[in-house]
C-alpha cells in the first residue's frame, strides 16, 4: 500500500497500542448496520443536509456507478468464498443494491459455528421486490432461509437457526432515531477480506442523525489493546499560526505509532514529533501550512534534509521522477525547486512555546490577529487527541489543488473533472458550511469522536472518497499510474512557481 495513502486512512484509527489486552464489546461481531433509507430520511423535516449530499442527480449517478462496481466485485467474491457458481451473478445482485439505497434495512453478521460467518438482513420490502430478493439470494446461499412479516423480508444466510433474525425482529421493535447506525469489527472482517489487515482499523461504532439543520455523527473506536498515548500539553506556535482560517487541525499522541510504521522509517526524525498543527488561509489555493514541535529544530531539519535527499535519489535511480526536482538547504530552510505552481519549504522555527519544524508551499503572511479564545478553550480539554474545524465549501478548492498536485508528483491518477465523483463533489460543495470534528481518549482502549456539520464528510475526506470510488480496481484503492515508457523519461524543464489568482 502506498505510504501516504496508509497514513491518510489510518492515522487516527491506528494510534499507538501497548500494555494489557482489552476486551472488545462483542468479540463474535462482524457488523451491525441500520439504515433508515433514502425515502424515509428525505421525508423528514431536517433532511436538507442529507438531500444536498446524497439525492441530487449527480449523487444518484455516482450511486448507480458505485452499485455497478460493487455488484460485479461482490458477485465474484461470494462465488469464490461460498463455493457456488451463479451465471450472470452481477445482474442478480445489482437490483438488490438499489433497494439497499432507498429502503430501510438492518444487517447483522457474526462468526457462527466452525468459525464461519453468518449474515442476516431485514429489509422493508413487499410484493415483487421481496420475491426478487428471495430468488436471487438463494442462488448465492443455497442454505438460506427467508420469511415475510409485517412488510419486512427476513433473510439468513445459512445455519444460524434463526437466531440472527430473532435479533433483527427485536431491533425493528426498538426505537432508533438515527438515520444510520453502524458497528463494524474490522479485525473480524479482515479474516475474510485480508486487505483490511493492512489498515489495522479498530472496531468502530457510530450514528448519524440531524436534530436540526446540521448533521451529528457520534461514535467510538474500540482498540484490541490498551492505548499508550502520550498526551503532552499542547505546544501551539502562536506566532506562526494565525487567522483568518479556512481550516485548522491539531493532533497529538501519535509519536509511538509513527515510529512503528515501516513505511515511515526512511523519513523519520528522532525523537519523533508527537503533535502536529495544520491550517489553511483563504483566497490563495496553496496557502496550507503545517508545524510540528521538536526537541531540536536545527537537528530535525538536518535529518529531514538527509532523508528527503535520499528519497529523491531513489526516485531518480528508479526512473520515477516526473520532473527534475532539487533539494536545497540554507541555514534554517529546506527548499524544493522544480515543483509546478508552488515552492515547498521546511523551516526550523523558534517560538515562545518551543522549537518547531514549519512547512508550507507559499510564504506565510505576517501575524494579524491572535488565535481565537474559543480555539484555546477547545484545546484545553484534557483527553483531546484531535480537533479539526473547517469551512468545507471554501476548503474544497484548496484541498483539490493540493491533492491533484500530490497525485501528479507521485505518479498517481488524478481525479478527472468528468468523473461521476468530481461532478458530485462540485454539485454539493456550495451547500457545505462549518465542520467541527473532535476525537478524545475516553477509556484505556477506547476513543470517542463527534462531528457537527452540514455534510457527512470533510473536504479532504470527500476527495479521498472520490478518488477511491473512481479507482480502476475498486473496491481496491490502486491509483498508481503504469510506468512511463523509457523514451518519455527524459526530464523536461519545470514551470516556474507562480501563485494562482484568487477566486
Amino acid at each position: 500500500m502506498h505510504p501516504m495513502k496508509k497514513l491518510f486512512i489510518s492515522l487516527l484509527l491506528a494510534l499507538p497500542l501497548g500494555g494489557v489486552r482489552a476486551a472488545l464489546p462483542q468479540p463474535d461481531l462482524m457488523a451491525q448496520i441500520h439504515f433508515a433509507g433514502v425515502q424515509k430520511i428525505s421525508a423528514e423535516k431536517n433532511s436538507t443536509a442529507f438531500t444536498n449530499e446524497f439525492c441530487s442527480a449527480e449523487a444518484v449517478a455516482l450511486r448507480a456507478q458505485t452499485a455497478d462496481k460493487v455488484s460485479a466485485w461482490l458477485s465474484g467474491w461470494l462465488q469464490t468464498n461460498v463455493g457456488v457458481t451463479v451465471p450472470s451473478g452481477m445482474a442478480k445482485l445489482r437490483p438488490l443494491l438499489d433497494d439497499l439505497q432507498t429502503a430501510e434495512w438492518f444487517l447483522e453478521a457474526r462468526v457462527g459455528l466452525n468459525n464461519k460467518p453468518e449474515v442476516a438482513v431485514a429489509i422493508r420490502l413487499g410484493g415483487d421486490r421481496a420475491q426478487l430478493w428471495q430468488a436471487n439470494l438463494k442462488l448465492f446461499f443455497p442454505a438460506a432461509s427467508f420469511k415475510n412479516a409485517d412488510g419486512w423480508l427476513f433473510f439468513e444466510s445459512g445455519t444460524g437457526a434463526g437466531k440472527l433474525v430473532d435479533g433483527l425482529v427485536r431491533k425493528i421493535s426498538a426505537t432508533d432515531s438515527a438515520w444510520l447506525s453502524v458497528d463494524v469489527n474490522w479485525p473480524r472482517l479482515a479474516q475474510w477480506h485480508p486487505k483490511l489487515k493492512e489498515l489495522g482499523l479498530p472496531e468502530t461504532q457510530f450514528t448519524i442523525n440531524a436534530p436540526d439543520d446540521n448533521l451529528r455523527i457520534n461514535g467510538k473506536f474500540f482498540f484490541p489493546e490498551n492505548l499508550s498515548l502520550n498526551l503532552d500539553p499542547w505546544q501551539v506556535p502562536t506566532n506562526t499560526v494565525h487567522p483568518p482560517f479556512v481550516s485548522f487541525t491539531a493532533v497529538r499522541g501519535f509519536a509511538a505509532w509513527l515510529q512503528a510504521q515501516s513505511w515511515a522509517l526512511p523519513y523519520k526524525i528522532l525523537p519523533a514529533p508527537n503533535q502536529a498543527f495544520v491550517w489553511a488561509l483563504p483566497q490563495i489555493p496553496y496557502q496550507t501550512f503545517a508545524a510540528a514541535p521538536v526537541a531540536d529544530a536545527v537537528n530535525g531539519l538536518a535529518q529531514a534534509y538527509a532523508n528527503l535527499q535520499a528519497a529523491l535519489d531513489r526516485q531518480k535511480a528508479a526512473g520515477k521522477a516526473m520532473m527534475p526536482l532539487t533539494l536545497e538547504k540554507t541555514n534554517n530552510t529546506l527548499s524544493l525547486t522544480g515543483v509546478p505552481f508552488v515552492a515547498p519549504y521546511l523551516k526550523s522555527v523558534r517560538e515562545p512555546a518551543g522549537q518547531f519544524l514549519f512547512a508550507g508551499a507559499f510564504p506565510n503572511p505576517p501575524r494579524g490577529k491572535p488565535l481565537p479564545v474559543e480555539l484555546s478553550q477547545r484545546l484545553a480539554q484534557n483527553h483531546l487527541v484531535l480537533y479539526h474545524w473547517e469551512i468545507t465549501a471554501e476548503r474544497l478548492p484548496q484541498a483539490l489543488n493540493l491533492s491533484q498536485l500530490g497525485l501528479l508528483m507521485t505518479s498517481h491518477r488524478q481525479l478527472g473533472g468528468e468523473t461521476a465523483s468530481q461532478k458530485w463533489i462540485q454539485k454539493i460543495a456550495p451547500g457545505l458550511g462549518n465542520t467541527v470534528t473532535e476525537i478524545s481518549q475516553s477509556g484505556p482502549a477506547e476513543m470517542t469522536f463527534t462531528r457537527k456539520s452540514s455534510g457527512v464528510f470533510t473536504a479532504m475526506e470527500l476527495l479521498v472518497l472520490g478518488n477511491w470510488l473512481e479507482a480502476p480496481n475498486f473496491p481496491g484503492f490502486d491509483l498508481q499510474l503504469p510506468p512511463r515508457p523509457k523514451n518519455l523519461r527524459r526530464p523536461h524543464p519545470a514551470p516556474s512557481p507562480s501563485p494562482l489568482p484568487a477566486k
